[in-house]
């Protein structure tokens, strides 16, 4: 998932990085870097909080509304560590940030709700932002098992939701098609 988040940060910061006269030439591969690390470490911490619903909510729609309270906190993610940790001005991170962060989810979502796009598929999404089976992190597989019965997710009828669920899912209706039937969209 890392690799396909820093292709499309690269791709949505050519504008709001590269072609920034407030970011000095030196710094753009950096801010990009960043920008990728800090979007990646924002989900994993909403992740982490076993707050599906979170990241349920963006990967549903189709526009991401830059007023969403998880795309405001990956926002402010991202704009804080390029102010913190590359010196960045504060009012050029943020503006940098809220111009790329709802283009770079958007195509994330596209890329999670398209059935022909192999690039992004549940198992390695979860185990990216989960850091795999660990105890501390199996909450959110632990949410989707506990839940997702009820929800009509065991597609193979076993009595349990898991792996061999979650692709015959996403050959339905992609990441976002498995989560909004979660969550009732």
């Amino acid at each position: 998932m890392l690799t396909q988040l820093s292709q499309l940060v690269q791709e949505f910061g050519a504008d709001a990085v590269v072609k920034n006269d407030a970011i000095p030439n030196e710094h753009n591969e950096a801010v990009l870097k960043e920008t990728s690390n800090s979007i990646f470490s924002s989900l994993q911490k909403i992740a982490s909080q076993t707050d599906l619903s979170q990241i349920a909510g963006i990967l549903q729609g189709k526009d991401i509304d830059k007023n969403n309270p998880t795309v405001k906190e990956i926002t402010n993610q991202v704009s804080h560590s390029l102010t913190e940790k590359l010196g960045i001005n504060s009012a050029t991170a943020t503006s940098t940030a809220t111009a790329m962060i709802p283009k770079i989810l958007g195509s994330l979502i596209s890329k999670a709700n398209d059935p022909k796009d192999n690039s992004l598929n549940i198992s390695e999404l979860l185990n990216a932002l989960t850091g795999g089976n660990s105890p501390e992190n199996a909450g959110i597989m632990e949410a989707i098992s506990t839940y997702g019965i009820h929800f009509g997710l065991d597609q193979n009828a076993d009595g349990k939701v898991d792996l061999d669920d979650a692709i015959e899912l996403t050959k339905k209706g992609g990441l976002g098609g498995m989560l909004g039937k979660l969550f009732g969209k």
